[in-house]
């Protein structure tokens, strides 16, 4: 099973790698997503495995008839990553998911109810700005016709990417058929963290997905020529950006939760021009939802002395995974340690819609994601695998 594992990951690794930077560049709806999908569609045929495209392009892969027989149990992740970033976001939980149905098979299981491994589209959002789309728009928390309209920083909707990948546009939306032959959805992947490291154990299971959201703030200014204007006369937004920067890490300081301003965008972009206007793009988590709030009504505040704006992209409240189920894994793995989480998942968006979910954690030694420093020893994947493997058979019988 462990060269199962191997090779299957061996295979997968460079597909949308960047030469330059070591890291990964696998958008939504691009020529590398559809290398990823073939690699992806590959591997159930060589199983033997039922492939299924539903109306939002997530990926399924079934062993059995969900129809006639399910609800069944399905294991998974996604393949899509951040702008340059690790190998193991994602793609681990796939490879080791089908590297799971190996491991049953070679045990001789024979499923008494189906099971499947999903590839979901589009989880980081790193293309359109909405993470976890593929399983939003699955669920009917994304709203098609606002999915359609969203634009990527090369101008092309997502309606017009998936068209020229081949998927129908006009599909997207709640798929009812497809999640009522979901009946327990279980997620391994990387730890993004370093709570593994402290406790030295090389798997955990998730308890929680902490409340986060995105927010666009929108400074204004004035354009004009860098050399000939006097500081006196200019109105800079890069001024106001980096001063709502500053407050966004004493907030979240000062309410005890994470904040972030990791992209932006200039107007008109120029070296030599002074912007007419910035737009930052605000990520803020927290254990709580009043503490993230918190944050957000002061970064709202710092934008509008600045004359801006702040719009809500996306939220997610709050996800508990069911506690009988993730104490069920625990036990299962060796009494693994039981942690929550602040980076979201398509288990979190699945667990929000009443779809019993868990989630495995593999150690990351590194403590670092979305960058290609992520890291998961062989190993730790090895020993994931395996408790991928013992946690399947268990809800399959």
């Amino acid at each position: 099973m462990t060269r199962g594992f191997d090779s299957l990951w061996e295979a997968l690794t460079p597909v949308g790698r960047d030469g330059r930077s070591g890291g990964y560049r696998r958008f939504a709806w691009t020529a590398e997503d559809s290398l990823l999908r073939e690699w992806f569609a590959g591997e159930a045929a060589a199983r033997g495995l039922d492939l299924v495209t539903d109306r939002c392009g997530n990926q399924w892969a079934w062993w059995g008839d969900p129809d006639v027989d399910g609800p069944g149990v399905v294991l998974g992740s996604h393949l899509d990553s951040v702008p340059d970033g690790g190998a193991f976001d994602g793609p681990l939980g796939v490879v080791s998911a089908f590297a799971a149905l190996d491991g049953l098979r070679a045990r001789g299981v024979v499923p008494g109810r189906p099971i499947a491994v999903a590839h979901f589209a589009d989880e980081e959002g790193a293309r359109f700005g909405v993470a976890c789309a593929g399983s939003r728009l699955l669920t009917g928390l994304l709203d098609p016709e606002r999915a359609r309209a969203l634009t990527g920083a090369d101008g092309v909707s997502m309606a017009e990417a998936m068209t020229r990948a081949g998927h129908d546009p006009a599909w997207v939306g709640r798929d009812t058929e497809t999640l009522r032959r979901i009946g327990t959805y279980v997620e391994l992947h990387v730890e993004q963290g370093r709570g593994l490291v402290d406790l030295d154990r090389p798997v955990a299971v998730g308890s929680a997905i902490r409340p986060h959201g995105r927010w666009r703030v929108t400074l204004p200014g004035r354009a004009d020529h860098a050399g000939t204007t006097r500081l006196a006369d200019r109105d800079d937004p890069m001024l106001a950006l980096a001063d709502v920067v500053q407050r966004i890490r004493a907030a979240a300081e000062r309410h005890d939760a994470v904040a972030t301003c990791g992209k932006v965008t200039v107007e008109p972009n120029a070296v030599n021009a002074i912007a007419s206007q910035v737009t930052a793009w605000l990520d803020a988590r927290g254990a709580d939802e009043s503490r993230v709030m918190a944050v957000v009504s002061e970064v709202i505040a710092a934008a509008r002395e600045h004359g801006g704006t702040v719009a809500k992209e996306s939220w997610t409240r709050a996800t508990t995974f069911d506690a009988a189920l993730a104490a069920r894994l625990a036990s299962l793995v060796g009494d693994a340690p039981v942690l929550p989480t602040g980076a979201g998942h398509d288990a979190g968006i699945l667990a929000s819609v009443g779809i019993p979910a868990a989630m495995l954690y593999v150690r990351n030694p590194t403590g670092i994601s979305h960058a290609p420093q992520e890291h998961a020893d062989p190993e730790d994947c090895h020993q994931g695998v395996e408790a991928l493997t013992t946690v399947a058979e268990h809800l399959i019988r």
